[in-house]
């Protein structure tokens, strides 16, 4: 007899993981500071559109593409040649790409998450708020750049434990509790933030739109790598966690709140953020780790009550990155169960080893690392499993699949959109990032 499958338990706890795989650092370093340079409340405008498009395309799509298939895009690739008459090999071969991804991905992902445990533990501690100016956070940071093997063993360690509970036992309770609660402290950091002196300076920003930004190709370019980047596609995850859902599950539906929640969080973080800038005289002029690490910690050091904001930032920003970081690993963990049989354990242990060993190698040149990644294999596997599920599918197996457990069937437009627009703008993400660098 078949062993069943693990799940998740619950529509609700599915919505909540895939939220939590989608909110990351894209949203707290990258989002505010796109809102900050490219027109303020302006760029909201072209995000809105393209989260709405690639939300209701892309990310329907891996959702769907997962639960049809009941595996990850090791194995579904491969099914989804075979009912197009080219084979499973084809597939299959082509699917190590997003896995590979994947796992890169959870690597150089997992370097960061490194990091923010130090800067969490040095929140408590007292040594994050130690530096006495600018320079001194930056030099405190490329010290633990360069450095950092003990707290990023510690994030893999805590990491690959939760992952070897399980789907349910394990990554749906983990999303359950710290998803509410890194909302919870956001909101708890903006509404803080809006009671110091010079924070409504930053509030006029936000509220006083620049359209003419909306005439800047630049502007509708990271609009659509923001929200690419920002909703998590990349032909592996998404698609790892739709096969863990039941038949009766409204996909559209639950996609609507992924994007809707992925989105309010990068706003959230923009209404913390760039107004606890302006309190300290600051104006936010670029993202990246150096507002999280260097340009926040010194905010924080200046501010009233400002160890406890940065403990409570650091916390929640903790629980963003372990969040996500247990959906990049979770792609070739269940490639390994799924294609090869092992047991959890034994594929979470595997994944472990190999993780740790070449994390700790690339340490140094995580940045190049991370850039590749998001540059080349992220747009690449979207592409793939947009192929995959679009094109070899075909439309009668596309519709009944994104419709099963939904309110009511997807209006058929839905199979162009997501053969030609989807596919389209991956492309373009692809193409962009290639030419300008990282656009997400």
């Amino acid at each position: 007899m078949e062993k069943k499958r693990d799940s998740f338990t619950s529509r609700r706890s599915f919505i909540i993981a895939c939220i939590g795989s989608a909110v990351g650092m894209g949203n707290i370093w990258l989002f505010p500071a796109r809102v900050s340079s490219l027109g303020g409340a302006a760029f909201l405008l072209p995000y809105f559109i393209c989260v709405l498009i690639i939300g209701y395309t892309g990310v329907i799509g891996e959702m769907a593409f997962g639960r049809a298939m009941k595996t990850g895009p090791l194995v579904a690739f491969g099914k989804a040649t075979h009912r197009a008459g080219k084979g499973k090999t084809l597939g299959e071969s082509l699917s190590l790409l997003p896995v590979l991804s994947s796992l890169a991905m959870a690597i150089g992902y997992s370097v960061v998450v490194g990091w923010i445990f130090k800067f969490c533990f040095g929140a408590f501690s007292g040594a994050t708020l130690a530096p006495a100016d600018l320079d001194g956070f930056g030099a405190a940071f490329g010290a633990v750049a360069a450095k950092n093997y003990f707290w990023h063993i510690i994030g893999l360690a805590v990491t690959f434990v939760i992952m070897g509970f399980g789907i349910s036992k394990g990554i749906q309770k983990l999303n359950d509790v710290l998803m509410p609660l890194f909302f919870f402290m956001f909101i708890g950091i903006a509404i803080y933030v809006a009671t110091l002196p010079g924070a409504m300076d930053g509030y006029r920003f936000l509220l006083s739109p620049d359209w003419s930004a909306l005439l800047n190709p630049k502007t509708w370019m990271y609009a659509l790598g923001q929200s690419f980047f920002s909703l998590s596609l990349a032909g592996s995850g998404t698609v790892v966690y739709g096969s863990y859902l039941g038949d009766d599950v409204d996909i559209p539906g639950s996609a609507k709140f992924v994007a809707l929640f992925d989105t309010l969080a990068g706003i959230i973080a923009a209404l913390a953020i760039i107004p606890a800038m302006a309190s300290a005289g600051q104006s936010l002029t670029s993202g990246g780790p150096g507002l999280m690490f260097v340009f926040l910690p010194n905010v924080f050091a200046s501010m009233p009550g400002g160890s406890i904001v940065c403990a409570v930032f650091f916390v929640a920003v903790m629980f963003a990155g372990l969040t996500s970081l247990v959906n990049l690993f979770e792609a070739p963990v269940e490639a390994l169960q799924s294609r090869m049989g092992l047991s959890r354990g034994k594929a979470v242990a595997a994944v472990a080893v190999f993780g740790t060993v070449v994390g700790l190698a690339i340490e140094a040149v995580v940045e190049g690392w991370m850039d590749f990644c998001s540059i080349y294999l992220c747009p690449i596997g979207a592409l793939l499993a947009g192929i995959m599920f679009f094109w070899c599918c075909g439309k009668d197996f596309v519709l009944e699949a994104v419709s099963k457990g939904a309110k009511k069937p997807i209006n058929p437009i839905y199979y162009p959109l997501g053969k030609y627009m989807f596919c389209g703008l991956t492309v373009l993400v692809l193409v962009l990032g290639t030419v300008f660098g990282s656009i997400g």
